[in-house]
């Protein structure tokens, strides 16, 4: 069964940075696409970033050059390096799963996910 299980959210200032980890289990992880997607209160989940089986990346325009996303197939986890952080950063942060290794932007595309992490960026 396939587990996926974030780290690193925290409290940051405005401007800050923050390293979110999510490690994998339990399906070889190199063959897979994964995701980052959040969700902030009362709004819809959206799409963060996505890196292909391939380390292909994509990104919303709005962390575009902000953040960046990567793997490790070694250690079975996938990164988000969270720079230049602004107050609308601030939600739920969850790392997602496909069973295919091209990236989607739409969270129904995406098979398995973590519980969610929380990133709040004060002003």
């Amino acid at each position: 069964q396939v587990q996926l299980v974030e780290s690193g959210g925290g409290l940051v200032q405005a401007g800050g940075s923050l390293r979110l980890s999510c490690a994998a289990s339990g399906r070889t992880f190199s063959s897979y696409a994964m995701g980052w997607f959040r969700q902030a209160s009362g709004k819809e989940r959206e799409f963060v970033a996505g890196i292909s089986r391939s380390s292909s990346t994509y990104y919303a325009d709005s962390v575009k050059g902000r953040f960046t996303i990567s793997r490790d197939n070694a250690k079975n986890t996938v990164y988000l390096q969270m720079n230049s952080l602004k107050p609308e950063d601030t939600a739920v942060y969850y790392c997602a799963q496909r069973s295919g290794g091209i990236i989607y932007s739409v969270p129904n595309s995406y098979d398995y996910w973590g519980q969610g992490t929380q990133v709040t960026v004060s002003s």
